[in-house]
């Protein structure tokens, strides 16, 4: 992948070129390294382990490494900077062969998924073939990142456990979602921009806020893909519009929709309560929901999330780098709508 793939996937635009410069020269280097990590002396290993990394994707996590590093002497330690993002990349493409599995996925941005392709035990073991090369490259980065990488990797395992068993009596079904969100997804991107500012030398406050800042935006970034999954009219959001639907993932803007006790949404209600396989009923939902109250309140979270992340990073540095910070946050608004 190109950096000006990456950077077009992300859809942010650098107002600084110098900023611009040096991201893509990042990304260039990150990219790099991330192609030597997955390869292997097994042909069909190296076939199955690169595959999503050919796929593409935003490269979300390093750029957010890269960002967060230019608050900081990014000559500190410029190999732990990208190493770090090669890290959480992989960390990111192995929880994805693992959820094609666990959600019988045929489709991974835009091509078959490795579980379809190959076979859920393939998938399963690629997964854990990535998380093994991660670990490896994080053991030169030293004690201190193995600690927060693993403390990360308990928090994705502990939100997708708490995802998979719902919510605990008396828990309202949002609160515990956007908990999961928390866990699943703003963690590993947290960490992303935890990592840059580390291996940068970045203030130690500074490094807190960063890290913040990627919680924040992770919650808000998934919320986002949620509204997409519903709204987008074509696959804009990685995989077939309506897929959480027809396979019974409760997202936000579901939980919404079934909070609600109109007549008028009693059908959505009775559609959204269970897997939609029948195409007609799958069909009805989805324009039910598109046009339901329940959107608007998942878009309004959906900023709340965003908001608390610009305000995080405000007492930041003025460097172009808190700008570009910045437009992601309103980037992920943007893109849903």
């Amino acid at each position: 992948m190109s950096y000006q793939t990456a950077l077009r996937a992300v859809g942010i635009e650098f107002d600084d070129p110098a900023l611009e410069a040096t991201i893509r020269d990042g990304l260039q280097v990150v990219e790099s390294a991330l192609q030597a990590a997955v390869r292997s002396e097994d042909e069909f290993v190296a076939d199955v382990a690169k595959y999503l990394v050919n796929a593409g994707g935003k490269r979300f996590r390093p750029l957010l490494t890269l960002l967060a590093a230019q608050f900081g002497d990014t000559e500190a330690d410029a190999d732990g900077v990208v190493m770090s993002a090669v890290v959480c990349e992989l960390t990111h493409l192995a929880t994805l062969y693992h959820d094609d599995v666990m959600d019988e996925a045929t489709v991974r941005r835009g091509a078959t998924a490795a579980n379809t392709r190959w076979s859920n035990t393939v998938a399963i073991l690629t997964g854990d073939f990535l998380f093994a090369r991660a670990s490896d490259i994080l053991a030169d980065l030293g004690p201190e990142a193995v600690r927060i990488q693993a403390r990360t990797f308990e928090r994705l395992v502990t939100g997708q456990i708490r995802e998979t068993v719902g919510p605990k009596a008396g828990v309202e079904p949002v609160d515990h979602y956007l908990s999961v969100l928390a866990d699943k997804t703003g963690s590993l991107i947290a960490t992303s921009a935890e990592f840059g500012a580390r291996f940068a030398g970045v203030q130690e406050q500074h490094v807190d806020c960063l890290r913040a800042f990627g919680e924040q935006l992770g919650i808000a970034f998934q919320i986002s893909d949620d509204i997409l999954d519903i709204a987008s009219e074509s696959e804009q959001s990685g995989k077939t519009p309506g897929t959480d639907l027809r396979e019974g993932v409760q997202t936000l803007p579901m939980l919404y929709a079934l909070q609600g006790s109109d007549p008028a949404g009693a059908r959505l209600r009775e559609l959204i309560s269970k897997p939609l396989t029948d195409d007609d009923e799958h069909a009805e939902a989805l324009t039910l929901l598109r046009a339901a109250p329940a959107m608007q309140q998942a878009r309004d979270t959906m900023v709340e999330y965003a908001e608390s992340a610009r305000a995080i990073i405000a007492g930041l540095p003025e460097v172009p780098a808190k700008a570009a910070l910045q437009a992601l946050a309103d980037l992920v608004v943007v893109r849903s709508g």
